[in-house]
């Protein structure tokens, strides 16, 4: 209780820099890979996508990012634990955020799409584990997060898969590719609306005081969903079929009523995002604020101040103007060859799947989604599509952030403890 009151302030500065550096690399890393279909499909370009990820990443942030938020500030960790000493705590969530922060900026700069999500959960379990004891772990709830990292990419990869089959038959293989993609894009459209407002109605809008009903929600989500339809069917409207196009490539008209869809997909997933990675920077920051403004106290129930999710949201956005070409360019490009078509089954099964995870409070890793869809796309088209080199190397660099953030962090936590004091 002591160390809180001496140094309160320098501690809740520290945390804000850390959180701010970890979401940061949320912003280089991940959300350069929740644009990287957009942007190697064509559909939008880095520009657009910058746009589009600092309007819809804020808005899943703050209407849909308190769920997970929870999980990774009081679900890992056995805070009763920390009761006598909570300085404890703050040290380590310090060293979490920075130890996360480091490796992403290390993994971003070789182009690594890593998983912010596998970051900051190993950090926070290897000073938990190391400096407090293996007890202060809630081994169950870890368990849970890591069968949801194995069954995300699983469950984006099926979806995207079933999502691009069913564009083969109703659109791509039939002798009218392009009148088919305006007749039935909309309803895929309406689907993207009606999944992303469905989640956000009933599990975020709570965060800002708004509740409604089942009937109520659902109601709402149909007429969202009906709302993005009517203005994509608006919009696909004033595209024409153009035969000089398609002499070099047959769907070039088609992919083109396929890169509104991507651009509608594409602000479905950085609300995805937003709503649940956020939490991988601001979770930590959110604990150490409570135990900080209590005065020490662990067990006492702090409001999510929106301030935090603000500076979460403002770090993340920062990162992908800054760093996020490179791995933007692993994801877009050099997975599989993607076009708006493509990119928009890998991008709606990513979302979807990230947003249902929000719902519940998992956080998964958007990273191995995103990725797990992609390779879905890529099996639709038969395994000559992927390349298998570039996957490789995505996987090993999977294993590897589990080890690197739970180390480092430790070494920080120990570094801390000898600066401010046991």
């Amino acid at each position: 209780m002591e160390i809180i009151a001496n140094y309160g302030n320098v501690l809740i500065i520290l945390a804000i820099v850390f959180g701010v550096f970890m979401a940061w690399g949320i912003g280089a890393n991940d959300v350069a890979n929740a644009m990287g279909t957009s942007v190697g499909s064509g559909a939008v370009t880095i520009k657009q996508a910058i746009i589009i990820a600092v309007i819809f990443e804020f808005a899943g942030a703050i209407l849909a990012g308190g769920e997970v938020t929870a999980t990774i500030r009081k679900g890992i960790l056995d805070a009763a634990l920390f009761t006598n000493e909570p300085h404890l705590l703050v040290y380590g969530m310090l060293a979490s955020l920075l130890a996360a922060g480091t490796w992403l900026l290390i993994a971003s700069s070789f182009g690594w799409p890593v998983s912010t999500t596998h970051s900051i959960v190993g950090a926070i379990v290897g000073f938990g584990a190391v400096g407090v004891g293996v007890d202060a772990v809630d081994w169950n709830q870890v368990v849970k997060i890591v069968l949801s990292w194995v069954a995300s990419p699983v469950l984006a990869g099926i979806i995207s898969f079933m999502l691009f089959r069913s564009l083969q038959n109703l659109i791509i293989d039939t002798n009218d590719p392009f009148d088919n993609a305006k007749k039935y894009v909309p309803y895929y459209m309406f689907l993207v609306g009606f999944i992303v407002s469905l989640v956000t109605i009933l599990k975020g809008l709570k965060h800002v005081g708004l509740s409604f009903d089942l009937f109520t929600s659902y109601s709402l989500s149909v007429g969202c969903g009906l709302i993005v339809a009517l203005f994509g069917t608006l919009v696909i409207r004033r595209i024409h079929l153009d035969p000089d196009e398609n002499k070099d490539f047959h769907f070039a008209s088609m992919e083109r009523v396929f890169g509104v869809l991507m651009i509608i997909t594409a602000a479905a997933m950085a609300f995805a995002h937003g709503s649940n990675d956020v939490a991988n920077a601001i979770g930590p920051l959110a604990a150490i604020y409570s135990v900080i403004e209590s005065g020490g106290s662990i067990g006492s129930k702090s409001a999510l101040p929106v301030w935090i999710l603000l500076v979460g949201g403002a770090g993340i956005v920062v990162g992908l103007i800054t760093y996020g070409h490179k791995v933007i360019a692993t994801i877009g490009t050099r997975i599989t060859q993607l076009t708006p078509s493509r990119g928009f089954a890998a991008t709606l099964a990513a979302a979807a799947t990230v947003v249902i995870a929000s719902g519940t409070g998992i956080p998964v890793s958007t990273t191995q989604v995103l990725v797990g869809a992609v390779l879905g796309v890529g099996l639709a088209r038969g395994m000559a599509a992927l390349d298998t080199r570039v996957i490789n190397k995505i996987f090993l660099s999977w294993i590897v952030t589990l080890p690197a953030g739970a180390l480092m962090s430790i070494l920080f936590f120990f570094t801390l403890k000898g600066v401010f004091g046991a």
